[in-house]
């Protein structure tokens, strides 16, 4: 079963987005992280959740300040860990919780239908939520997270608007088989080839798609690997000469691809589209390096998560608890989806989805000094 894929009106995302750049939480625990958790507090009288990623990345170092914040303004303990092994790492994650009666765990699943017992396993010990990747099929009680096909299809129409008389065209993405990133790499194929939106489309990974004028000449994975990020990047300016257009779909991607564009002099030859806010990425924008980022909300993706789980955990119910989230958002089946933005040096006034760098960068700053 695919994540819904919710198609609203303009004007709802405009709302959306200048709330969600106005209003956010700002109070948060100023602790370092350490390399596989780190926590707010170490009272053992406390409820105590954990944050679960799916890998390290600077895009949940944004996450964890929005877990920290609401770990202080709930007054729960949180415990974040970024497992370095993927799914082997989650499991020993999750099971050391369970023993340890953890009373809550949000999750970025890795693989939905992998990890079926597990997640299902968790659910029967505690409060079990997802967010980034959902696992729908299992007994999680909600995701916090976005639409990734409705946001993978509006980084495919930032593709084309950067290459108006079409091109060749490289994907470069983590893990293809979870969740979001199967959607999100769905929805940027769909619009870049001009197709009517459809999260239940699957493209194979391997091969060229051409449609009209524009070409996906692949879609290279690394595994979450940095250094093979890397060499997919450069590898794929090397093959393809002809190449016009990098996309990056996870956070690390763009700053790769930016780098062997470099390396190869072929900055503003090659346009690059990135997505998620690595400093890199932003300050690539800036430069006028990179074309655009389509971006999430980590940062309200962790604050999300340890406010359900605090309530959940206090024995609130769980719609009186959706209801209470920000009402920027779209609540829909037990999901709470925050909305895609697009990152531009010169942003379009009359598209709301639009938000100027140095704007974003400063208020990211903001939340996470």
């Amino acid at each position: 079963m695919n994540l819904p894929s919710f198609r609203v009106p303009p004007s709802f995302w405009s709302v959306c987005c200048l709330c969600l750049l106005l209003v956010a939480p700002i109070a948060f625990m100023g602790c370092e992280p350490a390399p596989k958790g780190s926590s707010t507090s170490e009272d053992p009288d406390k409820i105590s959740v954990a944050f679960i990623t799916n890998l390290p990345a600077s895009f949940w170092d944004v996450a964890e300040k929005g877990t920290q914040a609401a770990g202080k303004e709930f007054d729960v303990n949180v415990e974040v860990f970024m497992p370095t092994d993927a799914v082997a790492g989650q499991k020993r994650i999750v099971e050391d919780l369970l023993i340890k009666e953890i009373d809550g765990i949000a999750i970025s699943v890795i693989d939905a239908e992998g990890q079926m017992d597990l997640l299902d396993t968790a659910a029967e010990g505690t409060n079990l939520i997802t967010h980034d990747s959902d696992a729908p099929n299992s007994k999680r009680l909600c995701y916090v997270g976005m639409d990734n096909y409705d946001a993978g299809y509006i980084c495919g129409e930032v593709v084309r608007e950067a290459l108006p008389g079409g091109g060749k065209i490289m994907l470069f993405i983590g893990i293809v088989d979870q969740d979001n990133a199967r959607l999100r790499r769905q929805g940027t194929i769909d619009a870049i080839l001009g197709r009517e939106p459809d999260s239940t489309r699957d493209d194979n990974q391997g091969g060229e798609i051409t449609k009209g004028k524009y070409t996906i000449l692949d879609t290279r994975v690394d595994g979450g690997d940095f250094n093979k990020a890397k060499t997919n990047a450069s590898d794929a300016i090397t093959k393809y000469p002809e190449l016009n257009c990098m996309v990056g779909l996870f956070a690390y991607n763009p700053p790769m691809c930016l780098e062997a564009v470099k390396e190869a002099d072929k900055v503003g030859q090659i346009k690059i589209v990135a997505f998620d806010e690595d400093d890199t990425t932003l300050q690539g924008i800036v430069d006028g390096e990179i074309y655009a980022t389509v971006v999430q909300n980590p940062y309200m993706y962790g604050y999300e998560s340890v406010r359900i789980l605090a309530a959940l955990a206090r024995g609130e119910d769980l719609t009186d608890v959706m209801k209470a989230s920000d009402g920027t958002v779209m609540i829909k089946q037990n999901t709470i989806l925050f909305p895609a933005r697009i990152i531009k040096k010169n942003p379009d006034a009359d598209n709301k989805l639009e938000v100027e760098v140095g704007e974003y960068w400063s208020r990211l700053k903001e939340l996470t000094k």
